[in-house]
């Protein structure tokens, strides 16, 4: 099968050198990887390029874009420009330059991806490191499919139609793809190693577009109440709390324009229900 990587990258010279060694150790590499260097005022343009002279499966784009941080759209605007010059693929996927690779990961995503036809997305697990160990980030549960790997067969990426530019990307993909019948898996045997934890930069900004992007997947005030208190928590801010309930309200009462459809919309929200009861009922 053959895969194509984008990795969207600003400032990211701290990281990519590491990231991009666990991309050529690969017992099975990527057809194709291609990093968009988007506005980078550090050597992540030079590191990128060293790597592009020497192997050619791997590609470097150069995006001219805003400075200004806007949650989610900002990523997925870089992400899609790659996307604009890729070759033909049959496994699409989104990676973060803050990253290192198990050296067996596309080889065992290839296992997965060829051994299950249901199968719309799957990764491992990322794992921060706390002293001198890594652990299991938890900020999300061990099934769910994060933001920095995001790996997509391309009938559920086509069928999902790509990937929406703004806070919740991350999120509404997943529903989507389990909406329109595929299956997701986390491999817990392969550990990424995320070298910048989640949250690091977390604002007041980042919370008002979180509480816009769960209306704009259609989640009731319950559901969404429920999801922005678990995010405030984790960040230790009730704070964060009242601004994503205030954002919501806010999209709401504007009219802003949903993620979804409105079938789509009542899949999430059975799917979220259940979830949640089954957390607190072990059914």
């Amino acid at each position: 099968m053959r895969i194509s990587i984008i990795i969207p990258a600003h400032n990211e010279e701290k990281f990519l050198q590491t990231c991009l060694v666990s991309f050529v150790s690969q017992s099975q590499p990527p057809e194709e990887l291609i990093i968009v260097d988007d506005n980078s005022s550090d050597d992540t343009l030079k590191i990128a390029t060293r790597f592009s002279q020497k192997y050619d499966w791997i590609s470097v784009l150069q995006r001219k874009s805003t400075d200004e941080h806007i949650p989610g759209k900002k990523v997925v605007d870089t992400f899609n420009y790659g996307l604009k010059h890729t070759s033909s693929y049959d496994l699409i996927g989104k990676f973060d330059a803050d990253i290192i690779l198990p050296s067996n990961y596309f080889e065992q995503m290839r296992i997965h991806f060829q051994s299950n036809w249901k199968l719309g997305m799957c990764s491992g697990l990322l794992y921060i490191k706390k002293g001198e160990d890594w652990f299991y980030e938890t900020i999300a549960t061990k099934t769910h499919i994060r933001g920095p790997i995001k790996l997509y067969h391309k009938a559920c990426f086509n069928k999902i139609e790509g990937l929406r530019p703004a806070t919740g990307w991350d999120t509404v993909d997943t529903l989507l793809a389990k909406y329109h019948g595929f299956e997701t898996f986390t491999d817990e045997h392969l550990k990424v190693k995320h070298l910048r934890p989640t949250g690091h930069g977390y604002s007041t900004k980042n919370y008002k577009a979180k509480g816009e992007a769960l209306f704009k997947m259609r989640y009731s005030l319950p559901l969404a109440k429920i999801a922005l208190l678990k995010m405030a928590l984790q960040a230790n801010s009730p704070k964060l709390y009242l601004q994503g309930v205030v954002s919501y309200l806010g999209a709401w009462f504007s009219g802003k324009k949903s993620f979804v459809t409105s079938n789509e919309g009542k899949f999430i929200r059975r799917l979220r229900w259940k979830g949640i009861l089954n957390k607190i009922f072990n059914i």
